[in-house]
């Protein structure tokens, strides 16, 4: 979002990283003697692409993201095993469950289809709640930052970022909000906006190109000192 703008909002989703291997090794001259790791990864990245949009309902919202596919050293031997990272983000247990079930089952049938000797493993890690801001809280911090920053404080709806952030609120039974702070120069997301190319041309966190403008973004997140906002 472009700099200097913070928006209370509603919810991140929460998280969860799946990893699992399957296997049987061969020379890359003998194909016929191995269970070939590399095309049922593939067969499986392929297959989970329509968990989200052939399981979940339209009007959930479900992540499902290969992020690391790990196979081989070597061009001419086929590996034994194949890693697949995968990240699921949902905003209800429900929906988690079915994904996490969806992935688990289809894993296990290209497996049995391709033909594997052995069961695949799963592991599950990287777990992060969900972030439901309290609407009361939300109410008063959303005040607080229109009167203190006028227009430059907006809404923004439901994000699929993730926060372990709920954690400590939650743990001490207290009411929590969580807010953004915008770091795009407001010229370039502007244009990248009328063109309908936000996602293409405005760089996200973990982008090689991601570089938040540093001024006034800077000074809006500790601005200006202590404002009578934060003391309330």
């Amino acid at each position: 979002m472009p700099r200097g703008l913070l928006r209370p909002h509603r919810r991140t989703a929460g998280t969860g990283t799946l990893r699992h291997p399957a296997a049987a090794e061969a020379h890359g001259s003998r194909p016929q003697a191995a269970v070939d790791p590399v095309v049922l990864a593939a067969m499986i990245v392929v297959r989970l692409q329509t968990v989200v949009s052939r399981e979940v309902a339209p009007g959930e919202t479900a992540v499902l993201t290969v992020g690391s596919i790990q196979a081989g050293t070597k061009s001419n031997v086929i590996p034994d095993q194949a890693v697949l990272q995968l990240n699921v983000r949902t905003y209800t247990e429900a929906t988690r469950t079915l994904v996490l079930d969806a992935i688990r089952r289809i894993v296990r049938a290209e497996c049995e289809a391709s033909g594997c000797a052995k069961e695949p493993d799963f592991e599950l890690f990287d777990r992060f709640p969900l972030t439901d801001n309290d609407g009361a809280a939300t109410e008063r911090v959303a005040s607080a930052f229109t009167g203190f920053f006028g227009d430059r404080a907006t809404p923004v709806g439901q994000q699929s970022a993730s926060e372990d952030f709920s954690d400590i609120a939650t743990s001490l039974g207290a009411p929590y909000t969580y807010w953004f702070i915008g770091g795009i120069d407001p010229d370039s997301y502007d244009r990248a906006l009328q063109a309908g190319r936000v996602a293409q041309d405005v760089p996200v966190n973990h982008s090689a190109t991601f570089a938040p403008v540093v001024q006034p973004t800077l000074d809006t997140g500790r601005s200006p000192g202590r404002p009578p906002w934060w003391r309330r």
